[in-house]
């Protein structure tokens, strides 16, 4: 019979037409659950939602599973490889990694060794059996390696002879440019690291665009990438950080079964259990599962399908659901006989199935038989996360964080920072793995690297499954050919100027890359990337010429189809337009900016942003770019704090400048004119590009503030890319009037084009006016300057001979915080002075904001007069008079 206090449900709301068989069903199970218990009743729901699933019944799924293996030990498949050949191989690569760190231990660099020596197997059978190498197809497969595990990376590189002891000696310690840095960092080691992943957090993110920009690739017929699987080995504490399961249904929704997330599930972060009162593991399947994955998980070791063989009654599974993480870890570093009271002494069944059990097998079920320990069960996991068809995969694999290490390390909530071992735990390592090493060779007091030679039979089996595999991995390799540059048509456009036609820069960057995807050569290269807006930034035009990319296409009538820009999705679709993600849109970009390494195929991403959710948001993925050596047109649109009307604090950038000056793969410009902008992409498709290419990026501001655009000088393309020019020199009133030179990037050159009529007309002030396009790159010129001269070289920077003999002092205007001009003052010979836009922006009108920071046309004429009248060449009374005038 049914509860009659049932909570109600949404099935309430749907037809019942034979409500006594509903009934009949519910006092079924009320029958099993009275006769059998509660725990048989739930088997049997389960059962049958596992039943009505394989015959194609639509249910929900559930989303959480028991806490045991998904693949039965009967149903993995046969080993493909000989298991004790890699088990030696294994050993030796742990030795190598913790004889790594502990050596570098003495010079204090530090290290970490627990987390290679439980995810060892997970590696190992990746590289053994399933990891293509970059010598078929030129792309192979792409691994994320977990970031503290790179030890063992390099002790597998070192086993295979691409990496010497020397180099293993030198591990972090990289000034004298032969050594190894601590984690993945393509910039460090650019051979060997693909992708930057210790930030944790970037790398699942990054992954799941990675296989999504695979398929952009084939999509767009650019490159077949169908044999290029992604792998990310992650950590189940990394995955509390937001970016770790921010895209998990993008992956599943555009089914990226090219994809699959390894979490080495040892149950302790930095400083203690992942999840001290609850189980990590079922979270984490539930999530995955809620979002569309494929789950596998990857829990015990063969040790315990006796004790599961045992479990007639089903206690044994449901104790290991209920068991807390923590208390799971305890249980790895406590004797047999709290094992026997503490877990098997929950109920009655449990104790009568512990009787049955040995203390040593019970030793080993609970100190070291878990799924991610053995090569079988890790490689049944791998063929089932390969196989699966329509979504992404995760394997959830359980470890023992430390494990192989000896019982100081195993499990330990402080083996995170410990960073060496003893001799003698290093000898009692060399008997559990068993190694040939001896014990004269501890003599001199450091522990000794193990190789068993070039030609042994280890050696050689490694490099002949790598050879099948398509050779070394991971390995990063560059092949990609320059890109020709593109036909002048595009820039010359931007070179005339608009006429008496007022438009802001940020269409004009859209229009010139419009035109640069008309292009023969190099037109389908170009990969548009925007968080949503792109009808704010003026490129719905690209959206019926380019399409917005869709795996699907287009299913649907769009309801704009009548007109003339409509919202055109296509499987060939060109724009990436991504939906309020920043930070996928960034993760996009980084795929987009390496394929000419990841696929040797070069691509131009760029990428366009409120410039206020650029640096600020999404700063720690641009360092990203940086490391793994990505290159493309990062823009900063509506830039400035007092250029977009209206929106206020949160939208009023005055900053993004000076923090995009930290990085030193960001070229920095802050254009004022549509040429600038097209003189500036063009020098940066040379540089990026070109036959000599260099690993940066560019960073362009552009403003949504319409203004007539003026044609190009002649004679001023070099000091647009170095950052800085005389746009207009001031005429003389009479031959003692009193100069100065105005500095201004970006949209404050109109403003400081008013000042210096005003300056003329009302006071008699003759000034000249300089477009500062990059304080930036002034300041790149003039610290390279500074370093020549410490090896005796004489340079004289750039901006210190742009400004020679220019009379009086200088003033630099900018929308940005003043620091942004100051980066170069300590190089300018005259006076220096800067007005900029310090503090927290706010809602008004474009005048009304300038006017509230001080860098209106008014504000600048105020401050020019200021500093002459400081140097005594007019009265101070001016100045009060002035601001009188102007009302400040």
């Amino acid at each position: 019979m049914t509860d009659p206090v049932a909570k109600p449900s949404e099935l309430d709301q749907l037809p019942d037409r034979d409500p006594e068989e509903t009934a009949e069903w519910a006092a079924s199970l009320d029958a099993v659950t009275k006769a059998a218990g509660p725990h048989r009743a739930a088997y049997l729901m389960r059962r049958s939602l596992q039943h009505a699933e394989g015959a194609g019944i639509a249910l929900p799924k559930l989303l959480e599973t028991d806490y045991v293996n998904t693949i039965p030990t009967a149903a993995e498949p046969a080993f493909d490889g000989d298991l004790e050949m890699e088990s030696r191989i294994t050993a030796w690569n742990r030795w190598n990694a913790a004889a790594m760190v502990t050596r570098g231990a003495r010079f204090g660099v530090g290290g970490h060794i627990a987390t290679f020596a439980s995810a060892a197997w997970l590696y190992e059978t990746g590289f053994n059996h399933f990891f293509r190498g970059k010598e078929g197809d030129g792309s192979g497969d792409q691994i994320y390696v977990q970031g503290h595990a790179s030890p063992g990376i390099y002790a597998r590189a070192f086993l295979d002879g691409r990496l010497s002891e020397q180099q293993l000696d030198n591990f972090r310690q990289e000034s004298g440019g032969d050594g190894l840095p601590s984690y993945p960092h393509p910039r460090r080691l650019p051979w060997l690291w693909e992708f930057p992943t210790v930030s944790m957090g970037l790398g699942p993110l990054s992954a799941i665009y990675q296989a999504r920009f695979n398929r952009y690739l084939a999509n767009r017929n650019i490159k077949d990438t169908s044999n290029s699987h992604v792998w990310a080995f992650l950590g189940d504490g990394e995955m509390d950080e937001p970016e770790s399961t921010a895209a998990l249904a993008l992956a599943a929704r555009e089914q990226l079964d090219n994809l699959t997330f390894v979490i080495n599930c040892n149950l302790q972060r930095l400083d203690g259990p992942v999840r001290a009162n609850f189980r990590v593991v079922q979270e984490l399947e539930g999530a995955f599962r809620g979002a569309g994955w494929n789950v596998v998980k990857t829990l015990w070791g063969s040790a315990w399908d006796e004790l599961f063989q045992l479990d007639t009654t089903g206690a044994l599974v449901r104790r290991l659901r209920e068991v807390p993480d923590a208390q799971f870890q305890t249980y790895a570093t406590r004797d047999v006989a709290y094992i026997r009271e503490h877990f098997f002494g929950a109920e009655p069944a449990l104790a009568e199935l512990a009787k049955l059990l040995s203390d040593a097998k019970i030793a080993e079920c609970f100190y070291s038989s878990r799924g991610g320990h053995e090569a079988r069960k890790v490689y049944a996991a791998y063929r089932a996360a390969l196989a699966h068809k329509g979504a992404p995969t995760v394997i959830l694999a359980q470890t023992v964080k430390g494990y192989t290490l000896g019982k100081g390390f195993e499990s330990k909530n402080a083996n995170h920072q410990m960073k060496k071992l003893s001799i003698d735990e290093f000898k009692g390592m060399r008997e559990l793995l068993g190694l040939p090493i001896p014990d004269s060779a501890f003599e001199s007091g450091l522990v000794p690297y193990g190789h068993p030679g070039a030609d042994s039979p280890e050696v050689r089996y490694l490099q002949e499954r790598r050879a099948a595999l398509g050779g070394p991995a991971p390995a990063r390799r560059v092949h990609a050919l320059a890109l020709p540059e593109p036909e002048e048509r595009a820039f010359k456009a931007l070179y005339k100027g608009s006429g008496k036609q007022e438009m802001a820069t940020t269409m004009a960057f859209v229009r010139l890359v419009k035109d640069l995807m008309r292009d023969k050569e190099t037109g389908r290269r170009w990969v548009p990337i925007v968080p949503d807006e792109a009808r704010t930034f003026g490129m719905e035009s690209l959206f019926p010429s380019a399409g917005i990319y869709s795996p699907l296409g287009q299913t649907y009538e769009p309801v704009d189809r009548d007109q003339l820009m409509y919202y055109k999705e296509a499987k060939d679709g060109q724009i990436l337009n991504e939906g309020i993600t920043e930070a996928g849109a960034m993760a996009d970009f980084i795929a987009a900016a390496t394929s000419y390494a990841t696929h040797g195929e070069t691509m131009i991403p760029f990428y366009i942003f409120y410039s206020m959710f650029g640096w600020q948001r999404t700063g720690d993925q641009m360092w990203q770019l940086a490391d793994q050596l990505g290159k493309g047109f990062i823009v900063g649109a509506t830039a400035g704090r007092t250029t977009l009307t209206g929106e206020g604090l949160q939208h009023a950038d005055g900053h993004s400048h000076l923090i995009a000056s930290t990085n030193p793969a960001s070229l920095n410009y802050d254009p004022a004119f549509a040429y600038e902008i097209a003189v500036i992409v063009k020098d940066g498709l040379r540089r990026m590009y070109g036959p000599e290419a260099e690993d940066v990026f560019y960073y362009l501001t552009v403003y949504n503030e319409p203004k007539p655009q003026p044609a190009m000088p002649e004679g001023v393309e070099e000091g647009i890319v170095k950052g800085l020019y005389r746009f207009k020199e001031g005429v003389p009133a009479a031959a003692d009037a009193p100069r100065l030179q105005l500095l201004a990037s970006g949209t404050a050159i109109h403003w400081v084009l008013q000042a210096q009529e005003l300056l003329a007309a009302d006071w008699g002030v003759t000034a000249d006016v300089w477009s500062a396009t990059s304080w930036g790159e002034l300041r790149r010129d003039a610290l390279e300057c500074d370093e020549a001269l410490l090896r005796g070289e004489q340079r004289v920077p750039y901006v210190t001979q742009a400004l020679s003999g220019a009379p009086g002092p200088v003033l630099a205007v900018s929308d940005w915080m003043r620091a942004v001009p100051d980066q170069i003052s300590q190089w300018v010979e005259q006076d220096w002075s800067s007005l900029g836009t310090d503090g927290f922006g706010l809602s008004d009108t474009r005048e009304g904001a300038r006017r509230h920071f001080g860098v209106d046309a008014q504000s600048v004429a105020v401050a020019a007069l200021a500093q002459l009248a400081r140097r005594g060449e007019i009265p101070a009374s001016k100045v009060k008079e002035a601001r009188e005038k102007y009302g400040l």
